[in-house]
């Protein structure tokens, strides 16, 4: 936290006494109209009081920091603050300032509580959180996805999955998903910003993506060598429907926390709810009327617990893999 004020030195070191603030040194807007841009970017980072400034030096302080790689916020509400409430990131204000001020800021306070913007930081964190867990799960699956669908039309005499299925597929999975801003969000997360990274999406793309594919892959060879699918199109569809349609459900639960999943760190009642409620819709509608309209076949026995096994396993490499992912480049 910094102060930036017009009022003379002495004021500013008694205003700072009375709310426990001891500044080392104050800085003066004599000292900062001398000052070249380079000097003022370390005076700004040394220092934390600023007095007697005028309205441009305000802003140039905002500014220094602002180039020195902060995310500057700055509180004012008088005439004199409308430049630096324009050059900061966020600019703050409260109803009882003048209007150019309020014009001037991104942010009016209603109440004379700051504690007001720490539940907007953390609300904005957790959002922020939801809005990247639910790109990564999109890109690392669709491209997980893509794999699987080229490899399976090289050796299969069939699609591997019809159009209308894989349209039902992709509804369900995306219903799937819709809860995904009521999720709980870890707190270690949530206790410091985090800055959006495009690499970082395409490399957990990369990572996680075609671990999807192996375990595609698996289904088509369980499909095909032990329930002999080879003739039988309708099976085999079902079948990688049904593990697509799980694994892309279970991998929410996997990519939302950094934590162990279901054990460190649960998702809302609400995601839960939608993940249990599509997987049991992928596992009955195969065994429905409406599933025979889509060109699906009832599963043989057999399927169900080999799918089981495949699942834990998935969660569990997916996981080992996101463990070390993070490790080396965060979440």
């Amino acid at each position: 936290m910094k102060i930036l004020t017009g009022d003379n030195d002495i004021v500013t070191r008694k205003v700072c006494s009375e709310v426990q603030i001891k500044p080392e040194q104050i800085i003066l807007g004599s000292q900062i109209a001398v000052m070249q841009d380079k000097e003022l970017a370390v005076a700004a980072e040394q220092t934390d009081v600023f007095a007697k400034l005028t309205p441009a030096q305000k802003e140039r302080v905002i500014t220094a920091l602002h180039r020195n790689g902060h995310v500057v916020g700055f509180l004012g509400d008088g005439i004199n603050d409308s430049p630096a409430l324009k050059a900061a990131d966020v600019g703050i204000s409260v109803d009882t300032a003048v209007d150019i001020a309020k014009e001037s800021a991104d942010v009016i306070l209603l109440e004379k509580n700051l504690l007001v913007l720490q539940s907007a930081v953390i609300e904005g964190r957790r959002t922020f959180a939801n809005i990247t867990k639910y790109i990564k799960m999109g890109a690392s699956s669709n491209f997980g996805n893509m794999f699987s669908v080229l490899g399976a039309s090289i050796f299969l005499p069939f699609l591997p999955m019809a159009p209308i299925q894989v349209l039902t597929n992709n509804l369900l999975y995306d219903f799937s998903q819709t809860a995904i801003p009521t999720d709980n969000v870890d707190e270690d997360y949530l206790a410091s910003p985090r800055r959006w990274e495009i690499s970082n999406i395409f490399k957990f793309m990369i990572f996680v993506g075609p671990i999807s594919s192996i375990f595609d892959y698996a289904t088509y060879g369980m499909m095909l060598f032990i329930f002999n699918a080879w003739n039988n199109p309708s099976l085999f569809q079902t079948g990688w429907f049904v593990e697509s349609l799980l694994t892309q459900t279970l991998i929410i639960h996997i990519i939302r926390t950094a934590r162990v999943p279901f054990i460190e760190s649960r998702a809302s009642a609400t995601l839960i709810t939608t993940s249990l409620v599509i997987s049991a819709l992928g596992i009955i509608l195969p065994f429905t009327w409406a599933g025979s309209a889509l060109g699906f076949t009832p599963l043989p026995l057999l399927y169900w617990p080999l799918l089981v096994v495949m699942l834990v396993t998935y969660a569990a490499l997916t996981h080992l893999v996101k463990v070390w992912f993070i490790k080396h480049w965060g979440l």
